[in-house]
């Protein structure tokens, strides 16, 4: 039974606001002197770091959001920031400036992206009717975050994922997130059994993700716990991929039930959350769950729901159990890890 701050429950959050903080009027002009400051010497994302993005009072709020991802509930919403102010080339610098104060951005495909925008590209682009089976697989998660369909249940492969809202749909695209602590106290306290069940490996696709080299499937448990912290990686999609890939193991009937019970307790403890435009949420993907309802856009240019992402891999990350490194390249502590390898280039 894991009794931390992270084991809340949905109903709990949704009568509380103490997971919101709103950025003061000195956090937005150390913002706006940031953003001055790369201007006046031609920097623009992703060449600069911290050092060239100085928050002298706002970064030790940063500081205590890490503290509260990792040590505290696991999640913070950060509200306020003036996206309607900047260009777009200025937002993502202000961006990729709040990143840097929090940890190292991770690459979320292999096309090497390191911001997502998270939009409907179906809308913008059209669906892509032909393409080969291991297009498919690797389009698949990809288009299904970036469709207005809903997304179920799961983690990113980052320790901190953040969504920075830059404008909501018309209707619908609501954030849905869970503790996956409480989850597994509760699969513990209903069937012991199918609890024990998922911590034992299911395996995975890499969904075309590959960079070179790997294997295309790999095996890890949805719940795991070492030195005393609770690990979590789970998506449903991934494990349902593998399934149709020759050669891979089939799920047990206990842990097919175990991935049935899982996924109805996540939608039991669950809360929801509307992001407006300037919040930023940020997530730590080893104790929580987010998922997104299917949402409807206005018309026209620039009227789309739009997110900006980053994958994170924050300082005082914790510790992996030994065979994590499949997933995340090393079980180190507080070092960058995770995300989408990339293509190792000639020459």
């Amino acid at each position: 039974m894991i009794t931390g701050p992270e084991a809340w429950l949905g109903r709990e959050m949704e009568r509380s606001t103490e997971w919101i903080r709103s950025l003061s009027p000195r956090a937005i002009t150390e913002l706006d002197a940031a953003i001055d400051g790369l201007k006046q010497r031609g920097l623009a994302w992703p060449h600069f770091g911290r050092s060239d993005f100085p928050l002298p009072t706002f970064s030790r709020d940063l500081s205590s959001v890490l503290h509260e991802l990792e040590e505290g509930r696991g999640f913070v919403l950060l509200r306020g920031i003036p996206v309607d102010r900047y260009t777009e080339g200025e937002l993502k610098s202000l961006y990729w400036g709040l990143g840097a104060h929090l940890g190292a951005a991770r690459y979320q495909n292999v096309q090497g992206e390191l911001i997502g925008e998270v939009r409907d590209e179906n809308r913008l682009y059209g669906e892509v009717k032909e393409m080969s089976m291991d297009a498919k697989l690797g389009r698949s998660s990809r288009s299904k975050a970036r469709s207005s369909g809903p997304l179920r249940f799961h983690t990113d492969r980052c320790d901190v994922v953040s969504l920075l809202c830059v404008r909501k749909a018309r209707a619908g695209g609501l954030s849905r997130i869970v503790s996956a602590a409480s989850v597994s106290n509760t699969i513990l306290a209903r069937r012991p059994d199918l609890h024990a069940a998922l911590y034992q490996d299911y395996w995975r696709s890499r969904q075309g993700e590959e960079a070179g080299g790997e294997h295309k499937t790999f095996a890890m448990p949805v719940f795991a716990v070492h030195e005393g912290k609770l690990t979590t990686q789970y998506s449903r999609t991934f494990v349902e991929a593998a399934q149709k890939l020759p050669g891979v193991p089939r799920l047990s009937p206990a842990q097919e039930e175990a991935l049935d019970l899982h996924a109805a307790v996540c939608e039991e403890l669950a809360f929801t959350m509307e992001l407006q435009p300037g919040d930023l949420q940020l997530l730590n993907n080893h104790v929580t769950y987010h998922s997104r309802t299917a949402y409807e856009d206005d018309d026209g240019p620039d009227r789309d729901r739009l997110l900006l992402r980053l994958w994170l891999a924050p300082p005082n990350s914790r510790a992996l159990p030994p065979g994590f490194e499949v997933l995340w390249g090393t079980t180190a502590p507080g070092v960058p890890r995770g995300g989408i390898a990339q293509p190792a280039t000639a020459g």
